[in-house]
C-alpha cells in the first residue's frame, strides 16, 4: 500500500514538473518556430518578422497578462527593444524572451 502512494506521488510531480517546464518554454518556443518560418516563407524582414512574431507569441501566451493595458505595453515595449535581437542565423530566443520579460516589469511597474 505504502509503495503504491509512493509511485502515485512520485507520478503527479513527474506531470506537474513537465507543465512547469512547458509553460516556462512557450514563449521561446512559439517565437523561435515563428521566426524561422517567417524568415524562410517570407519576403518580410528581419525586423517586421520579429514584430510579427512578438505580437503573435506575446499574445499566445498572454494567461499572465491580466488586462489590455498591460498586453499592449508589452507589446509595444518589445517591439520597440526587442526587435533588433534576431538574426538570420539565430533568432536568440532566449535574449528575446528575457527581453519582453523585462518588459513586462516595466509595464506592471506603471
Amino acid at each position: 500500500m505504502e509503495e503504491k502512494r509512493v509511485k502515485s506521488l512520485l507520478m503527479v510531480c513527474l506531470v506537474l514538473g513537465l507543465l512547469l517546464g512547458q509553460s516556462t518554454a512557450s514563449f521561446k518556443r512559439c517565437y523561435g518556430n515563428c521566426f524561422i518560418t517567417c524568415v524562410i516563407e517570407s519576403d518580410s524582414s528581419i525586423i517586421s518578422c520579429a514584430a510579427k512574431c512578438l505580437k503573435h507569441c506575446i499574445f499566445h501566451s498572454s494567461s499572465a497578462i491580466s488586462s489590455s493595458t498591460q498586453y499592449y505595453c508589452k507589446l509595444g515595449c518589445a517591439t520597440s527593444l526587442c526587435t533588433h535581437i534576431s538574426t538570420k542565423q539565430d533568432p536568440g530566443e532566449e535574449k528575446v524572451e528575457a527581453c519582453v520579460d523585462s518588459c513586462s516589469n516595466k509595464c506592471i511597474q506603471n
